[in-house]
């Protein structure tokens, strides 16, 4: 069974920084990208980062600068730091792996960025 789970969302004000873990289970997790999206109320889901098996990451033009996606495929575990964060960061954040055996989310962590 496929698990992806996500940890390290938390409250934080404008400005600071989160790291967030996607550890992954059920999957040979370094043959495949690993991908960030975020859910904000109301919103559709977006895009925030992917890292490719050999970790080269890649990220919406918006976001650049700010977000860092890393990898351990030992660990089997993605990250993303999230520097500089902005109340329009608050969202829930997914990880997500696409292989032959089909499209696998986690459960989502949730990031609140608020004074």
């Amino acid at each position: 069974q496929v698990q992806l789970v996500e940890s390290g969302g938390d409250l934080v004000q404008p400005g600071g920084s989160l790291r967030l873990s996607c550890a992954t289970s059920g999957i040979n997790f370094s043959l495949y990208n690993a991908h960030w999206y975020r859910q904000a109320p109301g919103k559709q889901r977006e895009w925030v980062a992917t890292t490719t098996p050999d970790g080269i990451p890649n990220y919406p033009n918006s976001l650049k600068g700010r977000f860092t996606t890393s990898r351990d495929n030992t660990k089997n575990t993605a990250y993303l730091q999230m520097d500089s964060l902005k109340p329009e960061d608050t969202a829930i954040y997914y990880c997500n792996t696409n292989s032959w055996r089909g499209s696998f989310w986690g459960q989502g962590t949730q990031v609140t960025v608020s004074s």
